[in-house]
This record gives C-alpha cells, structure tokens and sequence, in this order.
C-alpha cells in the first residue's frame, strides 16, 4: 500500500512540473485548467515512467533525463487528446 500512495503522490508532484512542460513545448494554445495541465501531467509522469522502465530503463543515481523527457512527451500526447476532445464538445 505505501509504494501505491508514493506512486501516487511522486505522480501528483511530477504533474505540477511535467504538466506545464507539456504544454509549453506544444504550439499553440492549449485551453485547459490549472487543475487539468497537473492532473494530465501526473498521468503523463506515471504513464511515462512505466514505459521508460518497459523498454529497459532502469533507476540512475543522478536525474534520469531520458525518464524525464519521456514523461514531458507522454504527458504533452495526453494533453493533445484531452484538448482534441474538448475542442469537439460544443454547448449550443
């Protein structure tokens, strides 16, 4: 239970990060939330990580920047879906 609530947490913390990067490195405006660019970022870093660690990668004892950049690049896909979704709602 407690690597599932660090998971969670580590997630939660990297999404305050990784979120914003998604977005920065899209062009464009992105039309979403604070809220909505951590949470995508969260996902993005978790999702992210999981991959990294299915093609080989491993813990390093400095910053992992290819986790990293991994991460930003899964969470900047997530916050492409998400705005591609919510650019076809319409309100009429």
């Amino acid at each position: 239970m407690g690597d599932v609530l660090g998971t969670l947490i580590g997630g939660l913390i990297a999404g305050i990060i990784i979120g914003p990067l998604a977005r920065l490195v899209l062009p464009g405006k992105q039309n979403l939330s604070v809220g909505m660019t951590i949470l995508l970022g969260a996902i993005g870093a978790i999702i992210g990580g999981f991959v990294y660690e299915a093609f080989g990668g491993t813990e390093t004892d400095g910053i992992d920047w290819i986790k990293h950049a991994i991460q930003v690049a899964v969470a900047a896909v997530a916050v492409l879906i998400y705005g591609a979704g919510a650019g076809r709602r319409t309100t009429t």
